[in-house]
């Protein structure tokens, strides 16, 4: 697998304050020029003004020079045209017109946490104190970008050009082999593509130590405003991961996560197509209307016409 990381995105939205404010309310640090940063991954969200919410660029990072010759090889292949200057390959996908860089760059080398003690049936951790995570008041800060999700109006070209062309791994099927989860690294994905009427982002998805700091994080920014609130807490069966989403101003959502299944070995993983329930969560309550299809959709593909 020639990338190891999704770097970074840039999101375009009408109002870049609000939306600015909004993630630095979710954890992240506001750098003073467009850009903002987590806790391990650095830099990982651009903010840009545009008519209407998209990704207009995303960054994927590669371990060598030669990874990008064997990119543009693979493009070529699929007629997607692209350029390479240096430690850069640019491009774009073809459906959204999502600008793409691949750049030469570290793998994040994060800090272990260790995890706190619990308590269960025959399994004694934690004696005569309280639990870690009812004692924290520190304001939770994401550790690194997770994956974006994106909808596409042609999924099965996008999804072709992630696999394909950028040598993404198909995870699983999320209902059908026309939406997918993609990895570009042990994550069981940092992609993820779904059919729709539109090419919109869905959510942008950031990795948290562990489930109190999902809770603590939502409730703060649930607190400041209820209508935030998208759906959440649960577990996915795609991916294993706790997750709980909120709505960001511009009609994106956000998704705190912490336990992602990780995968080193592709011939040691199957693939499934998650038909139903399993295709968007194991348990928790039922995903809201809006989180199945926004409400912004129709002025978006208005947008795109105009």
């Amino acid at each position: 697998m020639p990338l190891h990381r999704l770097s970074s995105f840039t999101y375009s939205v009408p109002n870049v304050a609000e939306v600015m404010s909004y993630y630095t309310e979710f954890g992240l640090t506001d750098n003073g020029d467009g850009s903002m940063s987590t806790v391990d991954g650095g830099r990982q969200l651009y903010v840009e003004q545009g008519p209407y919410r998209r990704i207009t660029a995303i960054t994927l990072g590669a371990d060598d020079p030669d990874d990008l010759g064997r990119i543009s090889s693979s493009l070529a292949a699929l007629g997607v045209e692209c350029t390479v200057e240096g430690e850069r390959l640019r491009t774009a996908e073809p459906i959204s017109g999502t600008r793409v860089n691949v750049v030469v760059e570290q793998r994040v080398a994060q800090p272990t946490i260790a995890p706190a003690p619990t308590n269960g049936p025959g399994r004694v951790e934690r004696v005569n104190a309280r639990a870690d995570g009812i004692m924290r008041t520190e304001r939770v800060k994401p550790r690194r970008l997770g994956h974006v999700a994106l909808v596409s109006a042609d999924s099965e070209a996008t999804m072709r050009f992630f696999a394909d062309g950028l040598d993404f791994k198909v995870s699983d099927y999320a209902g059908s082999k026309s939406s997918a989860f993609m990895r570009c690294s042990p994550d069981h994905h940092n992609v993820a593509v779904f059919s729709g009427p539109a090419s919109f982002p869905h959510h942008s998805s950031w990795q948290v130590n562990d489930l109190d700091d999902i809770g603590r994080g939502a409730e703060d920014l649930l607190a400041a405003d209820a209508g935030r609130q998208a759906w959440g807490f649960g577990r996915h069966y795609a991916g294993s991961n706790f997750f709980w989403y909120l709505k960001d101003p511009a009609g994106t959502f956000s998704e705190y996560y912490a336990d992602m299944d990780q995968i080193t070995v592709d011939d040691l993983w199957t693939p499934q197509v998650c038909e139903g329930k399993s295709g968007l969560y194991s348990w928790g309550p039922v995903p809201s209307p809006d989180f199945m299809a926004p409400s912004d959709v129709a002025e978006i593909i208005a947008a795109q016409s105009s």
